[in-house]
């Protein structure tokens, strides 16, 4: 059986390697040339710390246990480590949890039992589970059967740490007992005003203990209990709303596109005009905004000055039912990076962080966003809050805690999406994080929708009852033709002048919109609704604009007066052609939207004289996803197969550029025959990988014994000097010279090889 770390190492499969290199894949880049170099690499302290800041308490306790029983004392065994955790009957959840930290080498084992991989020492820090440092000297533990009061509280108030504590004042009873202690060996000093409780001393105090409790499972938060019918409601009613507030966003977008700011992102001015549109608050435009764009239906169009627009996907995406354009919106905010929730914070510079912005893309983002419905997942039909959510994060990081507003950012938009109602992950929730296909999200979402209803109930106060969802069709003419009053299990309407303008301005003539109002209503269309339609229609095409550069045009003459003659409008380049007619100088759509500010009603017109509903839609951007400036970056992946290539080159010690040193430190697998001694610094010198020094330094300094090192000197020139290694961290080793009698340092990237005096 392997009798180091590195060998431990070197006798793995292929397939358990393979795995490592899943569990950890910062162990291949960049590629190793040998499995001695890969060792040194996942004893280092880059990569431990990257393999431990996403461990769950579970395994840090059994890591922290397994540091604090290695320091002396018989072999750590499986039934050991139990015993300390507090969990003698867990002996199977916790052998779980150690294969776990056995694939990611984290621990490893030889017949002297189990060993915490080298290098966790420093890590996790210098008292593992608020136990104190090891000692050489075991302290006399008997006399802990006849300690007095005073003393029994001095070592109480370190047993579960911290094991620091504060030297009391000189000529207290507190102080006498520090002192007899120290004296006794029950405490050491630390400085002139600090004591340690020693490891040995701390485990006896807790009889052998290393945690008060063990905490192998996840919390779960006593959350109040949500009935599936309830929570699938409120979810498919937030679905339908996310998407309503979609289709108008983009149909605002067309017709007037806001400016990009300078420095990305969509200006105060413009969320404000977009929360009114969208009927909501600011926060929730935003996180329309980020879902739009994020499913590439809006895009910074790239001109000057840019704008943003539709994309070519909206239209695809306008031509699907709720259900498909659910799902579409549902996929891109499951992979998206965007914080939406830092909407109107303050970054570093003070600057206020706006929707769209590309400071907002941040990495995390998607995995936060996974374990937090997966927590939600792990408890159906509960209504999880922030706390409790947080709570259980809390112990499945405990080392990389997410921030709570993040947390709670999340939630937020969950809840917006419908992945959650009244506060538990409902039935389309679940199919997100169990299944992100499409087919399959619409489905689910399918399931749940309340029955489309193709009819309005119009009534003589101008106003419109659907009973129900409205059909796509029947929503369509809604949000042409009406203003929503109301929303709920009905949705109440109400028809204007205004909304009756903005349908002709769609294309709708006067008659075409009433008749379709009559299909669509069980009763017929009451008389203020035809004259309200009919006087609006009228007076809509009463007054038409064409471009000749542009013109305007009247039946009545008094209409027109005076406008050529308004030094208000000299801009206008107006002019008189006839007393019903004017040019002006400026395009027609500017002339038309002009004369709306002024009061004056107005219809578009064509060549022909016929009215048209608006002037062309501009084409919308051909691209897929939301532009450079949403910083979203390359996600690389490595497949299995790739991670097998890389085990094989090593084994063949050639794994990062094809060449060089074999498994065993040769070149090309030439045994070590050459290899220069002491006395032969002139002769050819085999020089390992860097990493397979570094591999050789960690043992030795393990070990406690003797290496040769070849450095470079002061002068530039190789030495080669027999050293034995008394620190190496943060790129420097510290290290004894037998022969000169001195202590150097050497920063690491001036040594060229490691060899044991063996």
């Amino acid at each position: 059986m392997a009798a180091t770390f590195t060998e431990w190492v070197r006798s793995r499969s292929d397939d358990e390697l393979v795995t490592l290199l899943r569990a950890r894949p910062d162990l291949g880049t960049p590629a190793p040339s040998t499995l001695r170099s890969f060792a040194a690499r996942a004893g280092s302290r880059t990569s431990l710390d990257r393999a431990v800041a996403h461990l769950d308490a579970g395994r840090l306790q059994i890591l922290e246990s397994l540091l604090a029983l290695s320091d002396g004392g018989p072999p750590v065994t499986l039934e050991r480590l139990a015993a300390a955790i507090g969990a003698p009957e867990s002996g199977s959840a916790i052998a779980q949890v150690l294969d776990r930290l056995r694939a990611a080498a984290l621990v490893w084992d030889d017949e002297t039992g189990i060993h915490p991989a080298p290098g966790l020492d420093e890590v996790l820090g210098p008292y593992p589970a608020g136990l104190g440092p090891a000692v050489a000297d075991g302290p006399d533990l008997t006399r802990l059967d006849h300690l007095g009061p005073a003393a029994r509280h001095v070592l109480d108030a370190l047993t579960w740490g911290p094991p620091v504590g504060v030297v009391p004042a000189a000529g207290t009873d507190a102080r006498r007992a520090v002192d007899a202690l120290v004296d006794d060996g029950l405490l050491h000093r630390s400085g002139s005003r600090h004591v340690l409780l020693p490891r040995p001393v701390g485990l006896a105090l807790r009889e052998g203990r290393t945690h008060q409790a063990p905490d192998l499972d996840p919390p779960r938060p006593d959350a109040r209990e949500v009935p599936d019918p309830s929570t699938d409601a409120e979810a498919a009613a937030a679905a339908l709303d996310l998407v309503r507030r979609v289709a108008r966003l983009i149909t605002a977008w067309d017709d007037t596109p806001p400016a990009v700011l300078r420095a990305g992102g969509l200006g105060v001015r413009d969320l404000r005009r977009t929360a009114q549109l969208l009927e909501c608050d600011e926060p929730t435009a935003a996180v329309v905004l980020e879902i739009a764009a994020s499913a590439g239906l809006v895009a910074d169009d790239g001109d000057s000055p840019a704008t943003y627009r539709p994309t070519v996907a909206a239209d695809v995406w306008e031509g699907s039912d709720d259900a498909d354009r659910w799902a579409a919106l549902a996929l891109a905010w499951s992979t998206s990076r965007r914080t939406a929730w830092q909407v109107g914070s303050r970054d570093e510079k003070g600057a206020v962080r706006a929707p769209l912005a590309p400071d907002l893309n941040k990495p995390w983002v998607p995995r936060l966003r996974d374990q937090v419905l997966e927590t939600l997942a792990a408890q159906p039909g509960a209504a999880l809050g922030v706390d409790d959510v947080a709570t259980v994060l809390r112990w499945h990081s405990p080392r990389a805690v997410p921030p709570d507003a993040a947390v709670a950012g999340l939630l937020r938009e969950a809840a917006l999406l419908g992945v959650t109602g009244a506060g538990a992950l409902s039935a389309p929730g679940r199919a997100l994080t169990a299944d992100p296909d499409p087919e399959a999200l619409a489905d689910a979402l399918r399931q749940v929708l309340p029955a489309e209803v193709p009819e309005i109930l119009l009534q003589g106060d101008l106003t419109g009852i659907v009973p129900g969802r409205p059909s796509r069709e029947l929503a369509r003419l809604i949000d042409q033709a009406a203003d929503v009053e109301s929303r709920g299990a009905a949705t109440t309407v109400r028809f204007t002048t205004a909304s009756v303008t903005r349908a002709l301005d769609h294309g709708r003539a006067g008659e075409d919109l009433l008749s379709e109002l009559a299909s669509r209503s069980p009763v017929p269309v009451p008389q203020p609704l035809e004259y309200l339609v009919k006087d609006t229609a009228r007076r809509h095409e009463a007054l038409r604009v064409g471009a000749a550069q542009s013109y305007v045009r009247a039946a009545d003459p008094t209409v027109l007066a005076g406008l050529a003659e308004d030094p208000a409008l000299a801009s206008w380049g107006l002019v008189r052609l006839t007393p019903t007619v004017l040019a002006a100088a400026v395009p027609a759509s500017e002339l038309h939207q002009l004369l709306r500010e002024r009061g004056l009603l107005s219809a578009l017109e064509g060549p022909d004289g016929r009215a048209l509903g608006r002037l062309r839609r501009p084409d919308r951007l051909d691209r897929g996803r939301w532009s450079r400036r949403s910083g979203s970056g390359a996600v690389r992946t490595t497949t299995d197969e790739a991670r097998a290539e890389l085990v094989a080159r090593m084994r063949g010690g050639t794994g990062g550029s094809g060449g060089g040193a074999s498994d065993d430190g040769t070149p090309d697998g030439r045994g070590a025959a050459g290899r220069s001694g002491p006395g032969t610094a002139g002769a050819a010198v085999v020089r390992p990988e860097p990493g397979d020094a570094l591999a050789e330094l960690t043992e030795a300094l393990r070990d406690g014994r003797s290496v040769w090192v070849e450095m470079v000197g002061g002068a530039g020139a190789l030495e080669r000097r027999e050293l034995k290694p008394l620190k190496l961290d943060g790129g420097r080793l510290r290290a004894l010279d037998a022969d000169r009698e001195a202590e150097l340092t050497i920063a690491v990237h001036r040594i060229a090889a490691v060899e044991p005096t063996d």
